[in-house]
């Protein structure tokens, strides 16, 4: 198994944090993991994406071209990474802020209102987890108790106390999810 994932917003949505929780989960599996961050120098309201590969066999270069899977969470990274979704592939985005949804017919295509959830929570910055868990929905990569694990490894102890409410955040978007089309 080999996932090859982009994770692709502004900077502030906690893009490069999902791509990190979702390394260490990996590596929390004895998955062989690349992570790989690019971001513009403004860092909040700037673009910034990850390329996450997590596989069973040896990864033998981090830079990808295509992706299995592309998360999106603003118009810029839709315009950018729509068409490098392998075919068969799965596009997951947050509608709030795209104004042009995909419209390739050839991928399965799926929603998270992540934004709404996590006011609705009452805390925004759940919004990475709650897309975090929609990912997780549709694609099963690591199971729930790695990524307990990689939160610990990557969040630093004193937010420590705030991973009951990443995990409900967690669930929020596996419970929310919508199939926009499937193959």
């Amino acid at each position: 198994m080999t996932e090859e994932l982009i994770i692709a917003g502004f900077g502030g949505q906690g893009v490069l944090s999902m791509g990190k929780i979702l390394a260490y989960s990996g590596i929390m599996q004895d998955q062989e993991v690349s992570w790989m961050p690019s971001y513009g120098p403004e860092m909040r309201g700037g673009t910034a994406n990850v390329t996450v590969i997590i596989s069973n066999e040896r990864i033998s270069s981090p830079i990808l071209h295509e992706f299995d899977t592309a998360i999106v969470l603003n118009q810029q990274s839709m315009d950018k990474f729509e068409e490098q979704v392998k075919i068969g592939g799965v596009l997951l985005y947050d509608p709030n802020g795209i104004s042009h949804p995909p419209t390739r017919t050839d991928i399965n295509i799926y929603t998270i209102e992540g934004a709404k959830h996590a006011k609705e929570m009452g805390n925004p910055k759940t919004f990475n987890m709650i897309v975090f868990g929609a990912y997780l929905k549709i694609k099963p990569v690591v199971k729930i108790e790695n990524v307990i694990l990689g939160l610990k490894k990557s969040l630093n102890e004193r937010y420590h106390h705030l991973i009951p409410l990443n995990e409900d955040a967690i669930a929020m978007g596996e419970r929310n999810v919508k199939s926009v089309l499937e193959l």
